[in-house]
């Protein structure tokens, strides 16, 4: 009964992880794109923010074993290919 309550409540922790990377890379990719249809400063800071935020919550996942590490290297290097796809075309 205990390892049943354990697993569904680490489930959930690690759901829950799970889901808020999705979301950050989500408003990454989105900045991004506000910054590639008009690039200022502004703009270029809120993808900086965001591009943070994703990588903290990231490693977060990590440290907590909610994702492998291998899969945090992967998604932080895709996050910043896509950046620096961005910038060069700008």
């Amino acid at each position: 009964m205990k390892r049943i309550q354990v697993a569904e409540r680490n489930r959930l922790r690690n759901k829950s992880y799970k889901s808020a990377v999705k979301t950050l890379t989500k408003s990454y990719y989105a900045a991004l794109g506000e910054y590639a249809a008009d690039p200022s400063d502004e703009k270029k800071q809120a993808v900086d923010a965001s591009m943070s935020a994703a990588f903290s919550k990231i490693d977060k996942a990590v440290k907590r074993g909610s994702i492998h590490r291998n899969v945090a290297a992967r998604r932080k290097s895709k996050l910043a290919h896509a950046r620096k796809k961005h910038e060069t075309a700008s």
